[in-house]
């Protein structure tokens, strides 16, 4: 996968925020950790939720 040089999450970040949202932690407290918006949390949840890592 080929991530952009001003990409906030690679894709280990990207699982470890989707992990935490499964956890229970709220998607604004995931977001706010991992310094996305979210809107970009539930974007990459829903993504991983499809099946689309």
């Amino acid at each position: 996968m080929n991530v952009h040089k001003n990409a906030r999450l690679t894709p280990s970040g990207r699982v470890l925020l989707v992990q935490r949202i499964e956890q229970g932690w709220s998607v604004r407290c995931a977001a706010g950790s991992a310094g996305v918006s979210e809107r970009t949390a539930h974007r990459w949840l829903g993504r991983y939720r499809a099946g689309d890592r």
